[in-house]
């Protein structure tokens, strides 16, 4: 079966190169033979980011994946940790939900 994945990555800030990095993450866990989910890209198409309540509403139901059995959280790093992917790693370690931190040479 192929493994579910919660890709956790930056996105606000640098917009750009934050969803560029995001999309190349994507591809790099789809090349793993995973089925990842990226809410910040997909939710951040109909929900405005910059708007604090809709904000909290996509973080919400991106982290709502997180109660799926047997997903897997993963924290792309190459562009550091954001104050959500943090807020993330948080909630996993008080849930006891494992997770994994990876890199893919972005920027190198």
């Amino acid at each position: 079966m192929t493994r579910l994945v919660i890709l956790e990555s930056p996105y606000a800030g640098d917009v750009e190169a934050n969803v560029a990095y995001a999309r190349a993450c994507l591809l790099d866990s789809l090349r793993r033979g995973e089925a990842p989910i990226a809410s910040h890209l997909l939710y951040t198409q109909v929900l405005d980011d910059t708007d604090p309540d809709e904000r909290a509403q996509g973080i919400a139901a991106g982290l709502a994946w997180r109660t799926v059995p047997g997903v897997l959280p993963v924290f792309y790093t190459d562009r550091g940790w954001s104050r959500g992917m943090l807020a993330a790693r948080d909630l996993y370690d008080r849930e006891g939900l494992a997770y994994e931190t990876r890199t893919i040479g972005w920027g190198s």
